[in-house]
């Protein structure tokens, strides 16, 4: 079994190897832009599916509270995963959880920021079209190749693309690239002395 652990290791940590190679350019462009969509009065709206929700979720409380340093807060929501509070009525349309809160919160020059494991969930993809008709900048969060959503962003967009096919590593890259971009943020907007 600690064969099979240190294997678990080995792979993860060569996944991040791989991921540092590919990413940090789109790492500094998502970064700024966020930080750009900031500093215009605009908030980051945050949405991921299943497992990737807890993912938006952290992303959007490092921004509203901190993430390593106190400093004021910054303009995050993540979207509700739960529609039974938003269409008690309707389960039909299932892929609108998260379109319709865009429709509804999103203002024109905010950012979406969603994180997908394949790019072909069906609410992530609804989430992007309709933050295109509220001419948002998006940065998408993906795995494999990047599915259906990749071919919907612009060239405005940010697609921050791991290099890897299976979930639990795409989900640790995730987690790794909030903490980047929130540092990022951070560093950018409220620098500290020592840095």
């Amino acid at each position: 079994m600690q064969e099979s652990i240190k294997t678990i290791f080995t792979e993860s940590i060569q996944a991040q190897i791989a991921a540092g190679e590919v990413l940090p350019e789109v790492l500094e462009a998502a970064a700024m832009t966020i930080v750009q969509g900031l500093i215009n009065g605009n908030k980051v709206i945050c949405c991921g599916e299943s497992s990737c929700n807890i993912l938006a979720e952290h992303f959007a409380g490092l921004l509203v509270n901190h993430y390593e340093t106190e400093r004021p807060c910054l303009p995050a929501i993540a979207l509700s995963q739960n529609h039974v509070h938003l269409d008690m009525h309707n389960t039909e349309h299932d892929s609108d959880k998260f379109s319709r809160q865009v429709r509804a919160f999103a203002q024109q020059g905010d950012l979406l920021v969603v994180f997908a494991i394949d790019g072909n969930e069906k609410n992530i993809i609804s989430a992007v079209e309709a933050a295109l008709t509220k001419d948002m900048t998006v940065i998408a969060l993906v795995g494999d190749e990047g599915g259906e959503l990749i071919g919907l962003l612009g060239p405005n967009d940010v697609e921050i693309l791991t290099p890897s096919k299976r979930p639990s590593r795409i989900i640790e890259s995730h987690l790794f690239n909030v903490h980047c971009l929130s540092q990022l943020i951070d560093n950018t907007l409220f620098p500290q002395d020592d840095q």
